[in-house]
């Protein structure tokens, strides 16, 4: 399971809920999501949907976040694994993020995905071989 590029939380957020004047963050995740190349994983399915439905300006219904994951469950999903949560503890570790943190990270090197997509990590920081990048930023 190789993929261009992971996808954390607030990207697919970004894609059913525009916030505001954000717009083009909306365009943008939507865009990502559309090209397909990605993977995510359990964790961020799970992040999705308590945030879809409870945290965003407009909340979705159970049904429409649910038909989301559903969609999102047809690109490949890192399991939450014993191992995925052990390799997570050392990233967290190693690299002085929190332990969710550390499982994004985790997640997006067992599947081989070299970039995950992401605001909040530093944007072009590498840890190990993931870097991450942060598809909103200006060019």
């Amino acid at each position: 399971m190789t993929a261009e590029c992971f996808l954390d939380t607030n990207v697919i957020l970004y894609a059913v809920s525009p916030r505001g004047n954000e717009l083009s963050k909306y365009l943008r995740a939507f865009e990502i999501l559309d090209a397909g190349r990605f993977v995510t994983s359990a964790q961020v399915l799970q992040e999705f949907f308590v945030n879809a439905t409870r945290k965003i300006t407009k909340p979705l219904t159970v049904v429409e976040a649910s038909t989301w994951i559903e969609k999102l469950a047809v690109r490949p999903v890192v399991a939450i694994t014993e191992g995925l949560v052990a390799r997570a503890i050392v990233i967290s570790s190693r690299f002085q993020t929190s332990y969710w943190d550390g499982a994004i990270l985790a997640a997006a090197e067992a599947c081989g995905a070299p970039i995950v997509y992401s605001e909040d990590f530093n944007h072009g920081q590498s840890y190990g071989t993931v870097r991450v990048l942060d598809p909103f930023r200006p060019i």
